[in-house]
């Protein structure tokens, strides 16, 4: 560890105080049991598959829900678990980047995140900064497959992820700590505080986040060998310490009108090992990052079927290198900024009940991103226009159909449409869904402008952007069938996601005369750098992308406490270039989860069992060798005690990985992974809630 993190001290501090004084300013109330009683949400309230509120079996288009019980019945800690634990479709591959996330076979610039329907916004070599997510707020997380231009604009090709957050709205001082620990340095920790009264709401977080980098194996193979290895310190999972400080403000003047403003800070930096001259693997510098977001926004209910919503957000995230090294050019502390991003999006839309039976949403929005980077020499901005309808309506009783349309203006690209059409025959527990929508995106301003220049290791690594970029198109088609009653339900859903266009960097072999072109272009680069520079990269819409899948999700109620889910997903993602088809890289074919839990009170304790797994065959490299398949078990036992009125403690302890599944292939050049579990772990949470 490399540095001494105060956090941990002062959130303790902090929970103590608080404790103190609500022990003294609390009155006894009549106890209630219900904190420790499941609550069984068959058929929750979700928003992102329509964009309005209805319930999840009248949405016509299908959307997989991730509830906070489930989460926490789960031992789920990070964003990353909740959803590779939970959702076969998704995986995940974390560095000192980020985290390279996949859905259906499609990566992170395919994959639209949001906060309560808000981009999330800043990446690093398109690996997404997902310790920006304040897990200890998720009230669920709604996952959306396929493209979803037409709502979402750009970006929502793979598919959308919506993450809604949670305040109170009950008469209430509530203060919460929530710890869990696991080996390998593994500590998450939070403190809410929440306040409501006549109308007003206040809701303040504090989370560290932090993990040790660990090994799997010492060894690598020397470059250009298969068979010579040499140790090494280059860690094989990135350590890292993250904190962030988040206020939400709510507010309802009069009945109709609710208004809310938050501001979220976050900071996280790298701990990997320093350079060793005797060893392989150590860095002179962690990669450092940091960002501020901060939102407005408030609906106004004209009647129950009749609202006007407005937000406006800013999203600013930047990174760079922080040196722990003394080198030629810099001195320990000494911080140098990679990149900045900063986006900046207002939205207004009327839901509206313009006919009995039916909704109808129109809206408008705008959009500005901007892009610093110092490596790759590009300061440039650019913005986006788009106005959007569409309209729900059910005939009958048991058929529901739904149109829409989206028209999206890019100052670079011009105009482009995105149409939406849905169908849904609910008869009974059936419900039987068919969907066409577009996908849109519009090339990143790195694609655009980039004139990268970087130095790893010695070795020189160069891209070049490309002015003449075409927008990438998909057309995504899905049929969906689904039964269910009070004790089980099971559906089936068949996918086809054609995407048009694909921007990949094609990597360009360098000969004395590009090496020419190269050296005049960056006279930075030395000779030594020179020599070793084998190729460089330039985007170009060179792909098209083909990816057909199914689903199956089922979950059951038997006995009295138990309560049992499985979900499986089929995945065959490939592309297209120059008329050669390949596996899409990083994708995977088969894959599943399973969940088993048992729930039971007595009286003021609650005890549940979770046994939760995933399941999946191998991962496809194109350039690289094929990652092997795995299955991970993991146990998680939760206790709950009502203590009184005013407390609620809740102890948990479990057991990830419980059969010490692990990678331990030597690393080497050619070779990839997708376990990245370092083996068999106890974690231990501790969660208080004191109210008054």
């Amino acid at each position: 560890m490399k540095y001494a993190s105060k956090t941990t001290f002062l959130l303790i501090s902090f929970l103590f105080a608080i404790t103190s004084l609500t022990a003294q300013v609390h009155k006894m109330v009549r106890r209630d049991t219900s904190a420790v009683l499941r609550n069984y949400e068959l058929n929750p309230v979700v928003v992102t598959g329509s964009g309005h509120h209805q319930r999840l079996k009248s949405t016509a288009t299908p959307v997989h829900v991730l509830s906070r019980q489930e989460i926490k019945e789960q031992g789920i800690s990070t964003f990353e678990d909740a959803l590779t634990r939970m959702l076969p479709q998704v995986s995940m591959a974390p560095n000192s980047m980020g985290t390279f996330l996949r859905l259906n076979g499609l990566g992170n610039k395919y994959i639209l995140i949001l906060v309560n329907g808000q981009k999330l916004s800043g990446d690093i070599s398109n690996n997404v900064d997902l310790t920006r997510i304040n897990m200890s707020r998720v009230k669920r997380i709604e996952v959306l497959d396929g493209a979803a231009s037409s709502l979402y604009g750009s970006d929502a090709i793979a598919g959308v992820i919506n993450i809604i957050t949670d305040q109170p709205t009950q008469q209430m001082l509530s203060i919460t700590s929530d710890t869990r620990v696991s080996g390998k340095g593994k500590l998450t920790q939070s403190v809410n505080v929440d306040m409501y009264g006549n109308g007003f709401g206040s809701y303040t977080t504090i989370t560290h986040d932090r993990a040790d980098s660990y090994q799997n194996n010492s060894l690598e193979y020397i470059k250009g060998s298969d068979t010579e290895t040499q140790p090494t310190i280059a860690p094989f999972f990135t350590g890292y310490r993250a904190d962030m400080l988040s206020q939400k403000f709510t507010f309802e003047p009069v009945r109709h009108l609710a208004l809310n403003a938050g501001i979220d800070y976050s900071r996280k930096i790298t701990d990997r090992p320093n350079t060793n001259p005797d060893i392989n693997g150590g860095n002179d510098y962690e990669m450092r990052y940091k960002s501020l977001r901060w939102n407005v926004g408030g609906i106004y209910k004209f009647s129950s079927r009749n609202s006007l919503q407005a937000s406006f957000y800013i999203d600013r995230y930047r990174y760079g290198k922080q040196y722990d090294m003394a080198t030629k050019t810099y001195v320990p502390g000494d911080y140098v900024q990679s990149k900045k991003q900063r986006t900046m999006e207002g939205e207004m839309k009327a839901i509206l009940g313009l006919i009995s039976n039916s909704t109808t949403i129109i809206g408008a929005g705008w959009r500005r991103d901007m892009l610093k980077a110092t490596s790759g020499n590009i300061d440039k901005q650019v913005y986006t226009l788009a106005a959007y309808v569409q309209h729900e309506q059910k005939f009958l009783n048991d058929l529901t159909a739904t149109v829409g349309l989206r028209m999206t203006h890019h100052e670079t690209f011009g105009n482009h449409y995105t149409p939406k059409a849905t169908i849904m025959y609910a008869p009974g527990n059936i419900r039987l869904r068919a969907t066409y929508s577009a996908g849109f995106r519009a090339p990143g301003l790195d694609e655009l402008y980039y004139h990268y220049f970087s130095v790893n290791r010695g070795k020189a690594q160069i891209s070049f952007g490309n002015k003449h970029l075409s927008p990438e198109k998909s057309n995504y088609f899905a049929l969906n069938a689904e039964y269910h009653t009070q004790s089980y339900t099971i559906g089936v859903t068949g996918f086809y996601n054609r995407i048009n266009d694909m921007i990949v960097r094609n990597n360009i072999d360098v000969d004395a005369q590009s090496l020419a072109m190269l050296q005049a272009e960056f006279p930075e680069m030395t000779a030594d750098q020179a020599a070793k520079l084998e190729r460089y990269s330039v985007y170009q819409n060179s792909d098209n992308g083909d990816v057909k899948g199914m689903q199956v999700n089922a979950s059951v109620n038997f006995l009295r406490d138990f309560e049992l889910s499985a979900n499986y997903a089929w995945t065959y993602a490939r592309s297209q270039t120059n008329g050669e088809w390949t596996v899409l890289d990083r994708s995977i074919r088969n894959s599943a989860v399973v969940a088993l839990n048992y729930h039971h009170v007595w009286n003021r304790y609650g005890l549940n069992v979770n046994l939760n797994g995933r399941f999946q065959s191998k991962t496809y490299y194109n350039a690289y060798e094929d990652a092997p398949g795995f299955g991970v078990l993991n146990l998680q036992t939760t206790h709950s005690f009502d203590c009184c009125s005013w407390a609620f403690i809740e102890p948990s302890i479990g057991i990830d990985n419980i059969f010490d599944r692990v990678d331990r292939r030597i690393d080497s050049a050619n070779r990839k992974y997708a376990l990245y579990s370092p083996g068999r772990m106890i974690t231990v949470g501790l969660k208080v809630r004191l109210k008054k």
